[in-house]
C-alpha cells in the first residue's frame, strides 16, 4: 500500500541532529561487524531514483525523470513497466507482506531489498521492534542485500524504534545491510539542505552503514494539515539537494517522494509530463 499524506505525521529528520552517544558508537562497531557478516556483495549504485505510484504512463515518466532506480512499496513492479536500464527494488513492506508469495516475488523481480516501511508510526507498518526482529530472518532468507526497515523519524537517535531494531539484531546476529531514511523539511528556506545532510550525517555516524533516503521533500508536517512550499522552493531545493547528496560517499541511493502527483503535491509528473519539479529533478546531476 503506498502513504497517504493523512497518515502521515512530522518525521523530524532536520531537527534530529547531533552526535552519537559513546554507547551508539560502540554498539555501531559491533554491529558492522557482527550484522554485516555473510552479507551479498553490494549491487552497483544507482544514485538517483524514484518512489512510482501506478498511473498512466508511469514507465515512460521513470526514463523521463532519469530515474536509474524506483519502489513501489511493494514486492513486485506491478502495473508500473520497467523500463529498459531501470532497476526496480521490492519492498516487504509490513507483517503481513512476510509470506512465501511476497519474498518469492521480491527474490525474482530484485537483487536487493526494501524492509518495512515506517514500522514506527500507528499508519503504516506498525509494529513494535521485537516483532520486526522475529520476522527478519524471513527476509534475510531470500538472499538478497538487505535495508533496515525505514522509520520515519529518529534513526539517529538513542532509545528510538530504530535503535531497538539495530540493538536486538546485534545482539541475534542479524544482518543488515544499509540504513534506508525517510525525511520531510518543514524549513522551506536554504537551510533545508543542511537539516538534511544533518540527519544523515547524525545516522551514518552512529550506525556506520550505507544509507539509502528512500522518501525526501519539503513538507511540513507540523500542523493538523501538511502545508508544502511554492514550486519555486521545492525546484529550488532539488536543484541544492541532489549535489549534496552526490558528495556523501555513505549516500549509496536516493529517492523524490513520489513521481506522481496522485500521490502528492510534491509529485514530479502531472498533466502528462513532467511538470517543473520533475524537471529539475531530471537536470539535477543524476
Amino acid at each position: 500500500m503506498t502513504p497517504a499524506l493523512s497518515r502521515r505525521r512530522f518525521l523530524g529528520g532536520a531537527a534530529a541532529l547531533g552526535a552519537a552517544t559513546a554507547a551508539g558508537a560502540a554498539l555501531a562497531t559491533t554491529s558492522e561487524s557482527t550484522a554485516s557478516a555473510g552479507a551479498p556483495r553490494a549491487a552497483a549504485a544507482g544514485g538517483k531514483g524514484v518512489s512510482a505510484t501506478s498511473f498512466q504512463g508511469a514507465g515512460a515518466a521513470l526514463t523521463d525523470v532519469g530515474a536509474s532506480w524506483y519502489y513501489n512499496w511493494a514486492s513486485g513492479t506491478g502495473d508500473v513497466t520497467r523500463p529498459e536500464g531501470v532497476e526496480f527494488v521490492p519492498m516487504i513492506w509490513g507483517a503481513d507482506s512476510v509470506n512465501a508469495d511476497d519474498l518469492g516475488k521480491a527474490a525474482r523481480e530484485g537483487e536487493q531489498l526494501l524492509g518495512f516501511n515506517e514500522p514506527d508510526m500507528a499508519g503504516q507498518a506498525n509494529m513494535p521492534a521485537s516483532r520486526a526482529l522475529e520476522l527478519w530472518p524471513q527476509l534475510e532468507g531470500t538472499g538478497m542485500r538487505l535495508g533496515a526497515p525505514a522509520v520515519a523519524y529518529g534513526a539517529d537517535q538513542p532509545g528510538s524504534w530504530f535503535e531497538q531494531f539495530m540493538s536486538g539484531a546485534n545482539d541475534r546476529g542479524l544482518r543488515v545491510d544499509f540504513i534506508p531514511l525517510h525525511w520531510y523539511g518543514a524549513d522551506f528556506g536554504p537551510d533545508a539542505v543542511d537539516h538534511l545532510r544533518g540527519y544523515l550525517e547524525a545516522t551514518h555516524e552512529r550506525w556506520n552503514k550505507p544509507i539509502w533516503l528512500t522518501e525526501y521533500a519539503l513538507t511540513d508536517f507540523t500542523g493538523s494539515s501538511p502545508r508544502y512550499p511554492s514550486e519555486g522552493e521545492q525546484t529550488a531545493f532539488v536543484s541544492a539537494v541532489v549535489p549534496m547528496l552526490n558528495s556523501l560517499d555513505f549516500v549509496e541511493r536516493h529517492a523524490w517522494f513520489t513521481l506522481s502527483t496522485e500521490a502528492s503535491p510534491t509529485g514530479l509528473h502531472s498533466g502528462g509530463a513532467l511538470n517543473a519539479t520533475g524537471r529539475a529533478y531530471r537536470d539535477a546531476p543524476a
